[in-house]
């Protein structure tokens, strides 16, 4: 059981220099990822969420929807552009959780992101099919309806084949040519940024500010659901429950941190990337969600295709074919960036013999994972031909919310985390893959004098009798200690916990507080309140003095602030996408259990402690 723990608790440690060598080529510029960030994004949210949410949410306050959910995306975005600059290897939340948490919890990440990323391009995959039906009168639906009909409950009515061949086309591209399908990503995006463009620009000229103001009496046949009236029918509540869904409109930029073994200086790329992908895409969405809602009067819009039907209701028909023939080029890159990242999470978790390592396989002449990229999308054009769009958006978010906050958490752990590598360094032994990554014990180097420092100073005042002291830091430790790291561990683990318990409020004792209920009052109060000190307390401790080329600033403010937005929104989710997650996360255990485990105790053990 001592060689289990120690094997599901090791730490994976990135050197400086081996992290710029990769058997993957290194192509990718700032651009590139730029675009990838917005394409992968900016595709089914800007032709479809502004008009979900501004008919039947929000109303007009959808662009303040829009901005809440920005800021929490940029509090995550912010998180992973430290780790990109920290960890610059592929495998995002994947290798970001071992380098900082340890082996099992990254195995848990890793393979809840490979059904994210597959449900993601498998929902936009059958979106732009849907999407593109449209335009043709049904003609897809209908010939697949006739030709492979599927009468299972639970299933699409049809097996849809441009979804799944579209898929099997994207994923092909991406295995034989990462810099030539990288280009078409380029155009593509640069073309769906022009689309938004031309829809802020011309729908400005027939904005009616009326329309942010209307009367809750208005005699309108059509107008159901009109509620209050105003900026806000909806109430402020509506605005908020508004940005829950929007922020999934964000959900995407992530992709970037997947590629840094393929980025020519990813400690610089990668953070510009993430922040200025993250700025465009608001942009896009403010500028989008304002023009319509100016445009058609809120309880008019379409919630489907919100972009053409504004259009359409003003008479511009040009413009309509304009905008419907961009969103395919739009979707076409979200589809590119949704299915980017997923061989790499592949090769990252098969190179640590996790999953099974043919999968991650490198081809000597196309330098991809082409096996592990080719059934990526398989799988997801299977998913997309057999599910519909709204059972595959429904299985989406948990597995992305629950990277950022484990992504979060460690950007506090490793802030005030000593300056030690726990490294696992292999000895000439005998092995079945001359390509394995393999480790045994830890052995601790203090890479600073510093670190020395700090060791000197926790043994004239043991901490047994100093853990309480600690805990605000009553010594004035300038550098991180065992005892102010454990702390930090034990803080942010607790803080996790009050989290999901202020979200619970939120949630369950929002009326009873409304009302003036005392006890909803104190419970709360004392919730908050303990959030409050752990904060304090975090903040008082010594952080390390690591130079990296980004840090995410104001911390522990905005990682913690991360984390509460990430689990309040979890909490937020069905039923059924919580039954998903445990169902796909058992399958997983189960792999691990016989194969990623056993993989990982025989490296160990195959390994002499370095003394």
């Amino acid at each position: 059981m001592a060689m289990i723990w120690k094997v599901l608790t090791r730490k994976k440690v990135i050197d400086p220099v081996s992290a710029e060598q990769s058997q993957l080529s290194r192509v990718l510029n700032t651009f590139d990822l730029t675009a990838l960030g917005v394409g992968s994004t900016l595709g089914v949210g800007v032709y479809v969420l502004a008009g979900h949410v501004a008919r039947d949410i929000a109303g007009p306050a959808v662009i303040l929807s829009f901005l809440l959910a920005a800021i929490a995306s940029v509090f995550a975005g912010l998180c992973y552009a430290e780790f990109g600059a920290r960890a610059p290897r592929a495998g995002s939340a994947y290798i970001y959780s071992y380098v900082c948490i340890g082996e099992f919890i990254a195995f848990v990440i890793g393979w809840n992101l490979i059904l994210e990323y597959v449900i993601g391009s498998a929902s936009v995959a059958r979106g732009l099919s849907l999407y593109l039906d449209t335009l043709i009168n049904n003609t897809l639906k209908d010939t697949f309806r006739e030709i492979a009909p599927i009468n299972v409950p639970h299933l699409s009515q049809y097996f849809d084949f441009f979804a799944f061949g579209i898929s099997i086309l994207l994923a092909t591209a991406l295995a034989f040519g990462l810099k030539e399908s990288s280009l078409v990503n380029n155009i593509f995006t640069v073309i769906n940024i022009f689309v938004v463009g031309f829809v802020i620009i011309a729908g400005s000229l027939k904005a009616d500010p009326g329309n942010w103001s209307i009367s809750p009496d208005k005699n309108d046949t059509n107008a159901t659901g009109i509620g209050n009236g105003g900026f806000f029918p909806f109430g402020v509540e509506g605005m908020i429950r508004g940005a829950a869904t929007c922020f999934y409109g964000f959900v995407g930029f992530d992709c970037i941190a997947t590629t840094a073994e393929e980025v020519k200086n990813p400690k610089r790329a990668i953070p510009i990337s993430i922040i200025l992908s993250l700025f465009i895409i608001f942009l896009a969405y403010f500028g989008t969600s304002t023009v319509i809602t100016l445009m058609v009067p809120y309880y008019l819009q379409n919630p489907d295709a919100p972009i053409p039907y504004a259009f359409e209701h003003i008479g511009w028909y040009t413009a309509k074919w304009i905008v419907s023939i961009g969103g395919i080029f739009g979707l076409c890159a979200s589809l590119f960036g949704a299915m980017f990242p997923l061989p790499r999470i592949v090769y990252a978790m098969a190179s640590d013999s996790l999953v099974f390592k043919f999968l991650g396989k490198v081809h000597s002449r196309f330098q991809t994972p082409v096996i592990g990229t080719l059934l990526a999308g398989l799988l997801t054009g299977l998913m997309a031909a057999l599910f519909d769009l709204s059972q595959l958006v429904n299985m989406m978010s948990i597995g992305t919310l629950l990277a950022y906050t484990i992504v979060a958490a460690s950007v506090l752990l490793l802030r005030y985390t000593r300056e030690e590598t726990h490294q696992y360094v292999p000895v000439q032994t005998t092995s079945d893959s001359d390509d394995s990554e393999n480790y045994t014990e830890n052995k601790t180097y203090n890479n600073s004098e510093d670190a020395t420092t700090s060791d000197e100073q926790e043994l004239l005042h043991p901490p047994g009798g100093s853990v309480l002291a600690q805990i605000f830091n009553c010594g004035r430790y300038k550098n991180p200690t065992k005892t102010s790291e454990t702390i930090v561990a034990f803080e942010v683990f607790i803080y996790c916990i009050i989290c999901v318990l202020m979200g619970l409020c939120a949630i369950y004792l929002r009326d009873y507080i409304g009302n003036g209920e005392i006890w909803a009052i104190v419970i709360t109060s004392i919730v908050v309140f303990i959030a409050v000190v752990i904060i304090m307390s975090i903040v008082t401790q010594p952080t390390s003095n690591k130079e990296l080329s980004f840090k995410v600033p104001l911390v522990p403010l905005i990682p913690a602030l991360s984390i509460l937005v990430n689990i309040y929104l979890m909490l937020m989710l069905d039923i059924h996408t919580w039954i998903r997650f445990a169902v796909w996360m058992a399958v997983g255990f189960s792999m691990y259990g016989f194969y990623g485990l056993p993989n990982s105790i025989k490296n160990f053990s195959d390994y002499e402690r370095l003394d």
